[in-house]
């Protein structure tokens, strides 16, 4: 593995890659550090992505990380949480992964809309900017809405308005009124 110390997240989620790879599972960095790739920088202890997965298959694929060496652990969301399920990856330095499965409003363009990211010699595959923008407003919290603003600001004219108010309405009336405030600024 090529994590040899905490705070290594982001190595440990390449070591990740190479078995979703293996088998033939799609991902796209969300969270922190894909929001970091489109502009909004900020600490983050670990790393987080979207699946192409049902939950059905998270027990599985959580003993395919147990077999190759990792710690994981596969947990269901409640009907009422928006994430239907998350395996958290980890190792033996704390370094941990949290892969979101069966995000409740998430387009399966999710993953076709990914950009490619060179980094230590491989490639990781990171959400766009629009989905970016519109994970960050239907989480809602203060530091979210930050990283909203900040990547709004970086993408500019780039940023396809109409796609990432679609993505925030499938979010929910809430994120779609928050990312209104973000487009205006505020």
């Amino acid at each position: 593995m090529r994590a040899t110390a905490p705070g290594q997240s982001a190595l440990l989620l390449l070591d990740a890659i190479d078995v979703l790879a293996g088998l033939g599972v799609d991902y796209a960095v969300v969270g922190a550090m894909a929001a970091a790739v489109h502009g909004a920088v900020r600490a983050s202890a670990d790393a987080d992505a979207v699946l192409s997965i049902s939950p059905g298959r998270g027990a599985a694929l959580a003993q395919a990380f147990v077999a190759a060496g990792f710690a994981a652990e596969f947990r269901r969301g409640d009907a009422a949480d928006p994430i239907a399920a998350v395996l958290v990856v980890s190792d033996a330095h704390g370094n941990r992964i949290d892969f979101l499965i069966g995000l409740r409003g998430l387009e399966d363009d999710v993953f076709r809309r990914a950009v490619r990211v060179p980094w230590q010699e491989r490639e990781l595959r990171v959400a766009g900017v629009e989905d970016v923008i519109a994970m960050k407003v239907f989480a809602g919290g203060p530091q979210y809405l930050v990283d909203a603003r900040r990547a709004r600001a970086v993408a500019g004219d780039v940023l396809d308005l109409a796609l990432v108010r679609r993505l925030a309405a499938r979010y929910g009336p809430g994120a779609a009124a928050a990312l209104e405030q973000v487009l205006r600024g505020e």
